[in-house]
C-alpha cells in the first residue's frame, strides 16, 4: 500500500528522488525533470503517494487526475530498495487506483535513453503511443505509453 504525502515528506521526497535518478543524471549530464520537479504543489493537490517498508521511504508515485485517464508523472525507488520488487508494486498500485478512480487507461512519459524503464513498462502491459521531442529539453526524446486498466500485468500472460 502506499500512502499520500504531506508537506512534512517534502525533503524525503526530494531526497529519494534525486537518488533514485542519480544514474539517468550522470547520464544526461543534467537531472532529468522528476529531480528538478516542485513537488509541494503536487502534495498540495493530493497526487504524491508514498511506499514505506518498517518506517523508512522506499519508494514513490507522482500521479495526476484527469477525466479520461491516469498520468503517471513519476515512481521512484530508493537504490537501497531497488530490485526488490518495489516498483512493480507501484505500477500495480497505480492500475488498482485507476480502476477506483474509474480511469480507463494510464499514460506515462519517459526519455528514450531510460531504456531499462521502457523495458519494464513494456512487460507491465504499456504500449509505445509515440515519440516527441522534448520541448523543455531540446535534443532530448520523450516515449509517450499507455495501458488500459484491466488489461494483463507483469508476469501474467492473458
Amino acid at each position: 500500500m502506499l500512502r499520500a504525502a504531506t508537506l512534512d515528506d517534502l525533503r524525503a521526497i526530494e531526497a529519494l528522488t534525486a537518488e533514485a535518478y542519480a544514474p539517468y543524471t550522470h547520464l544526461f549530464g543534467r537531472p532529468p525533470i522528476p529531480v528538478t520537479e516542485d513537488y509541494a504543489p503536487r502534495i498540495n493537490r493530493g497526487e504524491v503517494f508514498l511506499r514505506e517498508v518498517q518506517g523508512e521511504l522506499a519508494g514513490l508515485a507522482v500521479v495526476e487526475g484527469h477525466a479520461d485517464h491516469m498520468m503517471l508523472f513519476s515512481i521512484a525507488v530508493s537504490p537501497r530498495f531497488q530490485g526488490a520488487g518495489h516498483g512493480l508494486a507501484i505500477l500495480k498500485w497505480a492500475e488498482d487506483t485507476a480502476f477506483e478512480w474509474r480511469l480507463p487507461e494510464i499514460r506515462l512519459y519517459t526519455n528514450a535513453r531510460m531504456e531499462r524503464n521502457i523495458a519494464l513498462y513494456r512487460r507491465f502491459g504499456f504500449r509505445e503511443t509515440g515519440r516527441r521531442e522534448n520541448p523543455r529539453r531540446p535534443g532530448w526524446v520523450i516515449v509517450d505509453m499507455a495501458k488500459k486498466v484491466g488489461g494483463p500485468r507483469y508476469g501474467r500472460k492473458e
